[in-house]
Order: structure tokens, then sequence, then C-alpha cells
């Protein structure tokens, strides 16, 4: 498995272009805009996108879906059905945030925890982590190791919670109960800044490091 990440939008967020190396087809993550940029990247390095994924329904992640996934004419799969409201109000988002003008979709598939998704002969498992927001899912590669975990973990931070149903102790139960269970080698691309690692962040993140959680219980 290779990833490329573009970063998009105003928001610098890092939308994933994924793909398995043997048979060059593609999946995109999180194409939040700027969806010419996108598409460039896909061309340059001759793949076949055959659908795309999304961790939560925030319009940075999911504002460009529905034009890529016309313009390519492959499916949307993703996010957790909890997330449906965000994906509704993208529109409405737009217009708070001062996106482009994006419209709302249903995707074709809606992910479950425990559910697996195929981009060529990559299988990637999906991790349903609320907090950030309720439907937020990762998708995780046990083989090579790495997990793209939109919102839920940064270097050195967390998610924000302070969006309608957003949850901190549900954001810290999910990475601690779903995504530091995976492996402290782990590599992962969050949704906006650099990679960093399980253990990296178990050691060293103020909000959700072994010390923190440790005094906090």
């Amino acid at each position: 498995m290779k990833v490329i990440v573009v970063p998009v939008t105003a928001f610098e967020q890092n939308c994933s272009v994924v793909w398995c190396s043997k048979t060059m087809k593609a999946g995109v993550v999180d194409p939040g805009g700027d969806v010419d940029q996108i598409i460039r990247t896909v061309d340059d390095n001759s793949l076949n996108v055959e659908k795309i994924l999304i961790t939560h329904g925030h319009v940075d992640h999911a504002g460009g879906a529905l034009e890529l996934a016309q313009r390519l004419n492959v499916p949307i799969e993703g996010p957790h059905k909890d997330d449906d409201f965000w994906i509704k109000q993208l529109p409405e988002q737009t217009v708070q945030f001062g996106f482009p003008k994006s419209q709302s979709f249903v995707p074709e598939r809606w992910l479950d925890d425990g559910d697996t998704v195929n981009i060529g002969n990559v299988n990637l498992k999906v991790f349903h982590c609320p907090g950030h927001t309720p439907g937020h899912v990762i998708f995780y590669q046990p083989e090579e190791n790495v997990a793209l975990v939109g919102d839920v973990l940064f270097q050195g931070s967390v998610g924000r919670t302070d969006f309608p149903r957003g949850n901190h102790q549900d954001l810290l139960d999910s990475i601690t109960q779903k995504l530091w269970p995976l492996g402290d080698d782990v590599k992962f691309f969050p949704g906006h800044g650099v990679t960093s690692t399980f253990g990296y962040e178990r050691k060293t993140n103020p909000f959700v490091g072994d010390d923190v959680i440790t005094l906090a219980t």
C-alpha cells in the first residue's frame, strides 16, 4: 500500500490518496476540496480510483466528495451513519466557513466498527471512533501497520469536541480503547499536520499520553 497526502482547502486538510501497488487501484480519503489538485495527483501517478472514503462529515473532509465522485464515476463509502446530520449540513457548512459551495450526499455504504474496505488487494479495517463527531471512523491496514485517523488524533494533540454532538470522553475512549491496542509501532496519518506513531503519542501527547490518562483515572 502506498499513500500520498494532498493538503486541501484553507484548513490544510490532509486528503490521502491510497493505492495498491500491485493493481494501481486507489481510494481517495477525505477529499475536502481542491478537486482539480486531487485529480492531478491521481493522474500523475497513473492511478485508477475505485472509491472515495470519508472519515467524518465536516466540510474540510467531505466538502469535495460529491464533485470528485461524479467526475470519476466512483462510489462514496463512509462515514458511520451517525454523521449523516453533518453531511446533510454541508451546504450550510460551506457558508459558515467560507468554503466553495458543496453539496450533501448519501454514501453508497455507511461504515461501522468491524467493517472492511477493499482497495485493489489492500484491505482496510474500519473502526468507529466517536468523539470529534459521533460518526467518525478510522481506517487501519495491519500488514503495513498504518492508520488514517482523520481528526481523532494528531501529533501532540487530539480532535476538538466543541462541535455539535462532540464528546470529549468518547474521544479519549476511542483513542485509548480502539487505537492504542493496535500497537505502538502504528504510523498514523492525521487529518491535519504531520504523521506520527501511536507509541510516540502515548509517551508525549499532553492530552492522551499514558501519564495523563493514568493521572486522570
